[in-house]
């Protein structure tokens, strides 16, 4: 494979993945330490463009060349999946199980997806691959990604020294970035590594256990207990106890409360005394809403927590059910728990359920993000206002 341009292209997941995909493609969900997207650039070292939703792509342009590398960034790379990547030519693609893992094209047939089966000389993958195909995935390859990604960071580096006063236990497996602080904080890296990113905090009293990722400046508070594998992406707060569980970036749970077997997007608040459960009393099978389907569906899995859209946030004492699902920019709070699917823009609980509307939103989340020193783009402005429209059907005023 010579140098082409790399794109990441939506396959067939993405909309079993919302409503963490409605703001985003899926190349730039987080699982372990970096996004999916990230993987790949890192180990191609390459930059890539997206080509994605039609209301997206202002946000996430697309970037064509005269050949063209694209790869659905579910699929991770694991060595034997790059080994073949790299050695496609022009016109070659990879598929498993019939669908499409990478390609190089020429530009005119980025576009025509319904005609790569045709014009594409196909080579079957049958190895092992580490596939995000549904919600629940980004949970359950956390803990290995979070390995991976460490192995993929540290590589040849050195880290910043651990403080005196910090209590470790098991090897040095961890990694400190430049800038970041520990205080007086407990680590185990027993179960897994430990990486601590730039201008991050460990407060006093912090309890971590590994695999454990904390982002770019993002703050962890006092006596928080952290049981891995947890992924906290950049520019978040967290505290209380968390379980197993992924903040993907500019988001906070600065207080008590438990979060456990959960996924939260961008630009999410969770009031203090927020709970979700991850464990239903009969220990059978949750249940999740698949919007790709419309319905539910079973997870296969005994602990599934809370999933959680872009905007979102829930009012102090709220409680989520077992396999919650929330929609983009939601406002929760009430007594009681909400419904297990609580579409986009909502406003309230079991009590309350309207619409919370979209310029009102809009309002909010530039104040949110003005507080990290971001101006919101028009683009993300006009991200919302389409969400809420296709949104609609699944509100109930």
């Amino acid at each position: 494979m010579n140098k082409a341009n790399l794109i990441f292209f939506e396959g067939p997941e993405r909309d079993h993945l919302l409503p963490l995909t409605y703001t985003k493609p899926c190349a730039k969900l987080r699982c372990g330490i970096l996004e999916l997207g990230e993987k790949w650039e890192k180990q191609l070292d390459l930059k890539a463009s997206f080509h994605c939703s039609e209301y997206l792509q202002k946000k996430f342009p697309l970037k064509t060349g005269v050949q063209n590398l694209l790869i659905n960034a579910t699929y991770m790379p694991n060595a034997a999946l790059l080994e073949a990547v790299k050695m496609l030519q022009s016109g070659e693609g990879l598929q498993t199980k019939g669908q499409w893992i990478a390609l190089i094209i020429p530009e005119a047939l980025i576009g025509r997806a319904e005609e790569w089966d045709t014009n594409i000389k196909i080579q079957s993958f049958s190895k092992d691959l580490t596939h995000i195909g549904r919600l629940w995935d980004l949970l359950h390859f956390n803990a290995t990604e979070i390995e991976q990604d460490f192995l993929r960071i540290t590589k040849n580096r050195t880290s910043e020294e651990l403080p005196g006063n910090t209590i470790l236990t098991g090897e040095p497996n961890y990694f400190i970035e430049q800038g970041a602080f520990i205080g007086a904080a407990s680590i185990n890296t027993s179960n897994g590594p430990v990486y601590i990113g730039k201008n991050a905090v460990l407060m006093e009293g912090s309890l971590i256990r590994g695999p454990f990722a904390l982002g770019n400046a993002s703050v962890i508070k006092m006596g928080s207990k952290i049981y891995g594998p947890v992924s906290i992406g950049p520019h978040c707060k967290a505290g209380g106890e968390i379980n197993s569980s992924i903040m993907q970036g500019y988001s906070n749970k600065a207080h008590d409360g438990f979060l456990g077997h959960a996924v939260i997007g961008e630009w999410c608040n969770l009031g203090a005394d927020t709970n979700n459960s991850n464990l239903k009393n009969n220990y059978t099978s949750v249940k999740m809403w698949d919007y790709a389907l419309d319905h539910y569906e079973s997870t296969g899995l005994t602990f599934c927590g809370l999933f959680m859209g872009d905007h979102s946030k829930s009012a102090i004492n709220t409680m989520f059910n077992t396999g919650t699902s929330v929609g983009v920019s939601c406002n929760i709070f009430g007594s009681g728990f909400p419904p297990t699917l609580i579409p986009s823009f909502v406003w309230g609980g079991i009590q309350t359920n309207k619409a919370y509307h979209v310029e009102a939103a809009i309002k909010v989340a530039e104040k949110v993000m003005a507080r990290r020193g971001i101006v919101m783009q028009e683009a993300d402005k006009n991200i919302l206002r389409h969400i809420f429209k296709i949104t609609n059907k699944y509100r109930k005023n």
